[in-house]
């Protein structure tokens, strides 16, 4: 997903821990929250609520299918470019 997101001109970071997340929000940079299909449920609200405290405006709950980039592309980049617009 980040590899498709850089490609198409989007400043893009991951995190593959909850704690990793964090730090980067802490930042209050990002305008866009991506949460994998693989973030359990309370960990998932955790995350949502930790976004919204620091100025995520858009929290999208991504569960990847294949083919991935054209997933990214259909389903993600539309709404990062919705949030953008309104920034």
């Amino acid at each position: 997903m980040l590899g498709t997101l850089r490609a198409d001109g989007f400043e893009a970071e991951g995190a593959s821990t909850a704690e990793e997340a964090q730090k980067l929000l802490e930042t209050g940079e990002f305008g866009v929250l991506i949460i994998g299909g693989g973030v359990e449920p309370v960990a998932r609200a955790a995350m949502k609520e930790r976004a919204a405290e620091h100025g995520v405006r858009r929290v999208i709950d991504g569960a990847l299918t294949a083919p991935f980039d054209t997933y990214v592309r259909r389903e993600f980049e539309p709404l990062i470019r919705e949030v953008a617009a309104d920034g």
